[in-house]
C-alpha cells in the first residue's frame, strides 16, 4: 500500500501564498516589458535630436524639451485633423455598431431557411485579408466618384463587419428564450425587443464594438493614404509625413511627441472602458 504524503494547513497556506507570488511577479514582468515602448516614446518625445539616437543610450534628456510637444501644433494643423479624425471615426463606430448588432440579433434569434449558409458566408469572410479586397473596392469608389470623400468609410460601417456580426450574435445567443417570449406576449415586434430588451442588455459588447470600430479610423494609415489628398487625410497619415526638415530628414523627438499624444485618447478610452471590453470579448464565447 502506498502512504500519501499529507501537507498540513500551515504548508498548504505557504504553498498558496508562493503560487500566488510567482502570478504576481510573473504579471509585473510582462506588464513592464509592454511598457517599455510607451515608456521610450515618453522620454524621447522630450528630448533633442541629438540625444534620440545616441550610444551609449541617454534613457533621460539632459534637459527636457517640452516645447517639442508645441512644435507639433507649429508643424501641423494637429487640432483641426484630429478632430475631422474623431468624428469620422465615431461616425463609423455607430454606424457599424447599429448595422452589425441587428445582423447579429437576427442570426442568433430568428431560425429562417439560408441562415446558417448565410452565416457561414460572414464567417468565411474573416479569413480574408483586408489588403486582398483594398484595390478592388478603390476601384469601385473611383468609377463611383468618391474618392478624397469620406463616402468609402461610411458606406463600410453601414454595410457592418463580418467580426462584430459574430461578436454579436454569439452575445444574443445567450439570451434565455423566456425573456423574449415574454416580450411577444405583451405585444412587442421583433424591432422593439431589439432596441428595448436586447440592446439595453448588451452594454459589454456595444462598448466593445464601439471603441474597436473607432480604434480602426483611428489608428489607419493605408487607407486614408489611398483615399484621401493631402487636404483631407486624416490623422495617421499626418502623424506619419508631417514632421521632416526641407531636406526630408525627419524630426525624430517631435514625431515621439506628436505619436504620444496620438494614442494618449485611445489609452485614456481603454482604462475607462476595459472592464465592458474585457466582459464583452469573454462572454461571446458563451455559447455558439
Amino acid at each position: 500500500m502506498i502512504k500519501t504524503k499529507t501537507i498540513n494547513p500551515t504548508q498548504a497556506l505557504v504553498l498558496k501564498r508562493f503560487n500566488r507570488f510567482l502570478q504576481y511577479a510573473v504579471l509585473v514582468i510582462v506588464g513592464l516589458v509592454l511598457f517599455m515602448p510607451v515608456f521610450w516614446a515618453l522620454v524621447s518625445s522630450i528630448k533633442q535630436d541629438s540625444e534620440y539616437m545616441t550610444y551609449p543610450i541617454h534613457l533621460f534628456p539632459t534637459v527636457p524639451q517640452w516645447a517639442n510637444y508645441v512644435r507639433v501644433f507649429e508643424l501641423t494643423n494637429f487640432l483641426e485633423v484630429a478632430q475631422r479624425t474623431f468624428l469620422l471615426g465615431l461616425a463609423v463606430a455607430v454606424l457599424t455598431t447599429i448595422t452589425s448588432s441587428m445582423a447579429g440579433y437576427g442570426f442568433a434569434r430568428y431560425q429562417v431557411p439560408g441562415n446558417k449558409r448565410l452565416f457561414s458566408i460572414i464567417i468565411a469572410m474573416l479569413i480574408v485579408p483586408g489588403i486582398v479586397l483594398l484595390i478592388p473596392q478603390f476601384i469601385v469608389f473611383a468609377r463611383l466618384r468618391l474618392t478624397n470623400t469620406y463616402w468609402p468609410w461610411i458606406l463600410g460601417a453601414i454595410g457592418g463587419s463580418s467580426y462584430y456580426i459574430f461578436l454579436f450574435r454569439q452575445f444574443f445567443l445567450a439570451f434565455p428564450k423566456e425573456l423574449e417570449e415574454a416580450a411577444e406576449v405583451d405585444g412587442c415586434g421583433p424591432f422593439r425587443i431589439y432596441y428595448q430588451i436586447f440592446m439595453p442588455n448588451a452594454k459589454p459588447i456595444l462598448a466593445t464594438v464601439m471603441i474597436f470600430a473607432f480604434n480602426g479610423v483611428w489608428g489607419d494609415y493605408l487607407t486614408p493614404l489611398i483615399y484621401l489628398n493631402a487636404d483631407k487625410t486624416l490623422l495617421g497619415v499626418k502623424m506619419a509625413t508631417a514632421f521632416v526638415n526641407p531636406k526630408g530628414v525627419p524630426y525624430q523627438t517631435i514625431s515621439m511627441a506628436a505619436n504620444v499624444m496620438y494614442v494618449l485618447p485611445l489609452i485614456v478610452i481603454f482604462f475607462l472602458a476595459q472592464k465592458h471590453i474585457l466582459k464583452g470579448v469573454i462572454t461571446t464565447g458563451l455559447k455558439g
